[in-house]
């Protein structure tokens, strides 16, 4: 496969990545956990520890990769729309749209 030109273009290769429900979860679950925590230690005056925030969201999603998926987590081959990816699994989610989204792609792929 040769490397995406565009987010666009990266995007349904982040979600064939994210195939298991589990890992999707997880990223979603760390994501939030890591702003919540990050949030936390802001409000406490202790921003510095919000840091760790970040080491910890990564640390589900890539145990998620691990475990559920068996394979590389795309934040190694592509850190900043693999960010961006999160960012819009994470909304999709929220906003319960994140299985149409990949019922979308799922139609589109060759047989």
């Amino acid at each position: 496969m040769t490397a995406p030109a565009s987010f666009e273009e990266f995007w349904p290769h982040y979600l064939e990545a994210h195939s298991s429900h589990k890992t999707r979860s997880s990223h979603v679950f760390g994501t939030l956990l890591g702003f919540g925590i990050a949030a936390t230690c802001v409000a406490y005056g202790e921003p510095l520890w919000a840091l760790g925030a970040i080491g910890i969201a990564y640390g589900v999603a890539w145990i998620s990769h691990l475990v559920f998926e068996k394979n590389m987590p795309a934040t190694f081959s592509n850190p900043l729309w693999s960010l961006r990816g999160d960012m819009r699994m994470v909304q999709l989610a929220l906003t319960g749209q994140l299985e149409t989204e990949i019922a979308r792609f799922e139609d589109n792929r060759p047989a």
